[in-house]
């Protein structure tokens, strides 16, 4: 059978060029640059906000430094009376920017700090959530899984999880589940997804609900997601994509199966997707760089080498070429020193998610 991919050649990076990406961050992260750019992803600004601010805290101990003020100060002009967020200013609230802003703020420990009113911002997302149990991302009415995860996701961080029926929302993103793989789709009857996956376990483990699953076989399909470049894809007879390496990963590491990966591969095909001259990392090798891709690229690796054994003295399978140019012992010593670890269910730094005392559930072999 012929397998999508992509070929890895020998010139492609092969180390973490960390400071780099700091530069390209900090660059895009600056509020007063109106490029073009900027403007025509206006409609993704918080969650760039996000993406970018979660991989700056992942990599720079100066994050508290990085633009904070202002980026509260944007924060407070999308507030909407509702208590709802927007992705920028004039737009309409949605709960997954609602969910990213809330994200931010928590990391900066800034939730207290009067940039929105915490109760109105819960009884906004609550308007949200239908008697069935599944979440709207705004008043037109669209239902999905992702909204589900937000929702719960928020209403944990604000500390109003107990305002829902938490029970009769993890019944419909059980609805969701497919007994034939394992996965989630967005809703009822949908294929399964890695993306959706993260989703749902995310939403499980604040739950405390995994037991809900069959692990091995969900496990079983995640690492089936993993190609022989190294890279992983969303569903099958795809393309490898980094922003997997968050999705799968995560899921993985929620199930305590992260170890059915080959981390090795993975490792070089995540290197290989940087970009040498502006720092930042994309899809695929050569291909543009952006944030969302940069943040999942630096989660992807602080999970491995945080999550996922990184003795130096481990083995390296016998399949590995160890003349490829990579010192995997000193690599995943090194990226564990320079990354710092991140939380798989909420994709925040776990210092941060430690201070919020939030109860999550993982599974184990």
């Amino acid at each position: 059978m012929l397998t999508r991919d992509v070929e890895m050649t020998g010139s492609l990076p092969k180390e973490l060029l960390l400071s780099k990406h700091i530069h390209f961050l900090r660059k895009y992260a600056d509020n007063s640059n109106e490029n073009y750019e900027q403007l025509m992803v206006e409609y993704l600004r918080m969650s760039g906000i996000y993406w970018t601010t979660t991989a700056l805290q992942l990599m720079d101990s100066d994050f508290d430094k990085a633009g904070r003020a202002d980026i509260l100060a944007m924060i407070k002009t999308c507030v909407h009376p509702n208590g709802g967020i927007s992705a920028a200013k004039g737009h309409d609230p949605h709960l997954l920017y609602t969910f990213s802003a809330i994200q931010i703020m928590v990391s900066y420990d800034a939730l207290n700090d009067q940039i929105i009113d915490i109760d109105k911002t819960a009884q906004y997302i609550r308007s949200l959530h239908k008697s069935d149990g599944s979440f709207m991302g705004d008043s037109w009415g669209e239902v999905d899984i992702r909204f589900s995860f937000a929702g719960i996701g928020s209403l944990a961080l604000l500390g109003r999880l107990d305002t829902i029926d938490l029970d009769k929302t993890i019944d419909y993103v059980m609805l969701c589940y497919n007994t034939i793989d394992g996965g989630f789709g967005s809703r009822p009857g949908s294929e399964s997804h890695a993306g959706l996956i993260y989703c749902s376990l995310a939403s499980l483990s604040i739950a405390g609900q995994l037991d809900r699953i069959d692990a091995d076989l969900l496990g079983w399909w995640l690492a089936e997601r993993q190609l022989p470049s190294g890279g992983l894809n969303g569903r099958p007879e795809k393309l490898p994509d980094l922003c997997y390496s968050w999705w799968v990963l995560a899921s993985l590491t929620i199930i305590g199966r992260l170890h059915w990966i080959d981390k090795h591969k993975l490792l070089r095909f995540i290197l290989a997707t940087q970009d040498e001259e502006t720092g930042g990392f994309g899809d695929r090798p050569g291909n543009m760089v952006d944030p969302f891709h940069t943040l999942f690229g630096l989660t992807g690796l602080s999970l491995l080498s945080h999550q996922y054994s990184c003795d130096p003295n481990e083995s390296i399978p016998a399949d590995h070429n160890t003349d490829d140019g990579f010192d995997y012992a000193n690599q995943w010593k090194s990226i564990s020193e320079k990354i710092k670890q991140i939380n798989p269910v909420f994709c925040m730094t776990q210092s941060v998610i430690n201070r919020t005392n939030i109860k999550l559930q993982y599974l184990s072999l």
